[in-house]
């Protein structure tokens, strides 16, 4: 059996009889491997670990009011950034 790596994550394996399996991310999950995340993961990410550091910083966020989110035309909670938006 052959091997051969051409690309990052990606291997051809060659089997004796000549058949070929495009192995990727060594069998892991695929989308584990990829090289990019789409923009909105990011962003969900970015977001959640910089809350973390708040304390830290002895740091934290205030919430909209009703009144305030009624206003903006935004849930309470978020999502507070329209899905076009890039960072």
């Amino acid at each position: 059996m052959g091997h051969s790596n051409t690309e990052v994550d990606v291997d051809h394996i060659i089997w004796p009889n000549g058949k070929r399996i495009v192995l990727l991310a060594e069998g892991r999950l695929a989308n584990l491997c990829c090289s990019s995340l789409p923009s909105f993961v990011v962003s969900k990410m970015d977001e959640y670990v910089a809350s973390l550091h708040l304390p830290t910083f002895d740091a934290h966020l205030t919430e909209l009011t009703d009144e305030q989110a009624k206003y903006l035309g935004l849930n309470k909670v978020g999502p507070f950034k329209p899905n076009y938006y890039r960072y």
